[in-house]
């Protein structure tokens, strides 16, 4: 079988991407070793939410993803309290302030995720959906790389992209090298009902035992994400239920009254990836194969997505290169995306050192920070705009 382009990994990213280029008029498989979860039919909820941003909502929108969501379990996001851990600095964000309809919008995993394939269903000509089935070995040539599958079939592809997440094999497979470090923290997730209304606020709380997110979903309703040490977090998930409730009341001041646990807390762990090379002759990663960050700004998805829209824009506006795995080709994705990645990387990496650092004078000048950010709204509105992409 030969394609001009296949796609290892169909989680949100690779599927998004193979949406993207489906009507491209290149010929694209998408290889991917498990079937997406078919969402329950008892109403329950995703524990694991997305923050979604207007630009990404718009490049979902753009191909017929966005439209298959079940809109009435989106929650849109219209302001933001940052609280340091001193329990008064704060920095407000609106979106009423700097002109737009919502910051983000809260989505489940699995709610966006069969979203994504229903979009690249049903399969035509050009498009071929292998799945499940797993890769076993990729080798490159100067023409083409040569895909193994386990049931022993052979694909050839001008450009390999690898979606396969954190852990990716595609990018060990091309030697490509790694700076990882784990964080030593689980982001625990649940969610509860509030007895107080979020009025579609998202707060976070900068505490010495880690970041606290309680993030707005429909009704009365909040999903939470406590970046906390891997002690700290086993102690959150043996809790019970209420005093699951009682603790996460307390570390977030009561903001939203009592609490009503409604998905049992998990967890997953978190770490920091850069790798050296985004691209390869004929290889090209997306998402989580191509960086890992901290969770605390709520970016990650986002970022991978932005490495859809900038690879789909570059591979449709290539003129007359026929070839798609030209590596002169693949470079302008490189250079195009290395800047937000390293940005990103830097001020999350940066503000989790900051934030568990326990030296007090430290303390003070970063909760003084949060207090003079939120008094200099051409900073704040230059911090938000850059979110907003």
């Amino acid at each position: 079988m030969k394609f001009d382009m296949v796609v290892i990994g169909g989680g949100l990213v690779g599927a998004s991407l193979v949406a993207a280029l489906k009507n491209s008029g290149l010929r694209i498989a998408l290889i991917e070793s498990r079937e997406p979860s078919p969402i329950p039919d008892d109403s329950s909820w995703d524990s694991r939410v997305y923050a979604i941003s207007p630009g990404s909502v718009a490049f979902l929108h753009d191909h017929a993803i966005w439209q298959r969501m079940e809109l009435s379990r989106v929650a849109p996001v219209y302001d933001m309290a940052v609280f340091g851990d001193d329990s008064s600095s704060c920095i407000h964000f609106s979106a009423y302030e700097i002109g737009v309809s919502e910051l983000a919008c809260i989505v489940e995993n699995r709610q966006l995720q069969t979203a994504v394939w229903t979009a690249i269903q049903p399969q035509n000509d050009n498009l071929e959906i292998i799945c499940p089935t797993r890769c076993t070995a990729i080798s490159w040539h100067e023409s083409h790389a040569e895909i193994q599958l386990e049931d022993g079939r052979q694909i050839d592809a001008a450009l390999v992209v690898g979606a396969d997440g954190v852990n990716s094999w595609v990018r060990q497979q091309a030697d490509i090298e790694v700076n990882r470090h784990p964080y030593q923290q689980i982001g625990v997730v649940a969610n509860f009902n509030t007895r107080l209304s979020h009025r579609h606020v998202a707060h976070q709380w900068f505490r010495r035992d880690g970041v606290m997110a309680l993030l707005p979903l429909p009704g009365n309703r909040v999903s939470m994400v406590w970046s906390t040490d891997e002690e700290h977090a086993a102690e959150l998930r043996a809790l019970s239920a209420d005093q699951l409730c009682q603790h996460v009341e307390t570390a977030a001041s009561h903001t939203l009254g009592e609490l009503q646990l409604i998905t049992p807390a998990t967890g997953f762990p978190l770490n920091f990836v850069h790798v050296s090379n985004l691209v390869k002759p004929r290889l090209v990663l997306v998402g989580d194969a191509a960086h890992g960050i901290h969770p605390l700004a709520g970016q990650g998805v986002n970022l991978g997505l932005r490495d859809v829209r900038k690879l789909a824009e570059i591979l449709n506006d290539r003129g007359l290169q026929s070839d798609i795995g030209d590596f002169i080709l693949l470079r302008r994705y490189e250079c195009a995306r290395k800047e937000d990645i390293l940005a990103l990387e830097l001020v999350t990496d940066s503000l989790q050192k900051l934030f568990i650092n326990p030296d007090p004078t430290l303390a003070r000048l970063r909760n003084l920070g949060l207090e003079i950010t939120d008094r200099l709204p051409l900073i704040k509105n230059r911090l938000m705009q850059h979110a907003l992409s």
